[in-house]
C-alpha cells in the first residue's frame, strides 16, 4: 500500500458517519444538556456580568460580541475533542477501524467518515449556542442560519488536525499538548473575547494565521451582523488547515494500522 497516495472519495465514508450518529444517540440527553448548559453559562456569567463593565464593543454590545465568538469556538473545541479523544478510542482501544478495514473500506473512508462526524457535532453545538443568543435577543435576523454551513466547514477545519494527533497519540494524555500549546492559544487570542487589533502588531500578524481567527470573523458577520471583509480569504484558511489535516491524518493512520 502506498502510504502516500491522495485520499479517494467515496459514499463509504457515510457509513461511517452513520454510525457515528446512531452510537451518539444513545448519549443523546447529556449531549444536549452540555451544548445548552455550557454557553449559557458563558454568555450568562461573561456576557452579562463582565459585559456589564466593558459596555460596547466593536460597535455592538459585548454580549453580542461574545456570543458570536463563542460559536466559532465551541465549534472548535467540540471538533477537536471528537477527532482526538473519540478518534482515538475507536482506533487503538476499541479497535473499531480493524473491524471497519475488514469490510471493504479503506482508511480513506473511516476518516473521511470522522471527519464529517466532527463537523456534524459541531453544528449540534453552534445550533444550541445560536439558539440561546437569538433568546438573549443578539442575533440579527434570519440571515444568521447561514452561520450554520459555517460552522460545519469551522468544524471540518479543526477535525483534521485533531485527527493527525490522533495518529500520532499513543495514550491520551498526548492530547494534553495540544490543547495547552494549540487549543487554548488560539481560544484566547483569536478574538472570541476581544478585538484582535488590540493587540501588538507583530501578535497581530500571528493570529492571522490561526484557522480561529478566520472561523470567528465570519461568524461574528453572520449572527451579529459586523463588517466582514475578504470572505473567500477566512473560507480558504478553514479549508485549507481541513483537506492538509485531512491527508497527513489519512497517511499516519496508514502507517498505524500497518504496524
Amino acid at each position: 500500500m502506498n502510504l502516500w497516495r491522495l485520499p479517494r472519495a467515496r459514499v463509504g465514508a457515510l457509513a461511517v458517519w452513520r454510525r457515528n450518529i446512531l452510537v451518539w444517540r444513545k448519549l443523546i440527553v447529556p449531549a444536549v444538556l452540555m451544548n445548552f448548559g455550557e454557553p449559557t453559562l458563558y454568555l450568562l456569567g461573561l456576557g452579562f456580568g463582565l459585559g456589564h463593565f466593558v459596555g460596547e464593543m466593536s460597535g455592538m454590545s459585548y454580549l453580542a460580541f461574545l456570543a458570536s465568538g463563542i460559536i466559532a469556538s465551541s465549534a472548535m473545541t467540540t471538533s477537536s475533542f471528537e477527532g482526538m479523544y473519540s478518534v482515538f478510542t475507536r482506533m487503538v482501544p476499541q479497535k473499531t477501524y480493524q473491524a471497519i478495514l475488514a469490510t471493504p473500506l479503506e482508511v480513506d473512508d473511516i476518516l473521511a467518515g470522522e471527519m464529517l462526524w466532527c463537523a456534524t457535532k459541531s453544528v449540534f453545538s453552534g445550533i444550541a449556542i445560536l439558539a440561546v443568543a437569538a433568546a438573549l435577543g443578539v442575533v440579527q435576523g434570519w440571515s444568521a442560519l447561514w452561520v450554520i454551513p459555517v460552522v460545519f466547514m469551522i468544524g471540518l477545519c479543526f477535525a483534521g488536525p485533531a485527527m493527525v494527533m490522533s495518529a500520532l497519540a499513543y495514550n491520551y494524555d498526548f492530547f494534553n499538548y495540544y490543547t495547552v500549546l494549540v487549543i487554548t492559544p488560539m481560544f484566547i487570542l483569536s478574538g472570541v473575547f476581544y478585538p484582535i487589533d488590540t493587540l501588538p502588531l507583530a501578535m497581530q500578524g500571528f493570529v492571522q494565521f490561526l484557522p480561529l481567527t478566520h472561523a470567528v470573523m465570519l461568524t461574528r458577520a453572520l449572527v451579529v451582523g459586523a463588517d466582514l471583509s475578504q470572505p473567500l480569504v477566512h473560507v480558504g484558511v478553514l479549508m485549507f488547515y481541513a483537506v492538509v489535516g485531512y491527508y497527513v491524518a489519512v497517511v499516519l493512520v496508514r502507517r498505524k494500522m500497518r504496524l
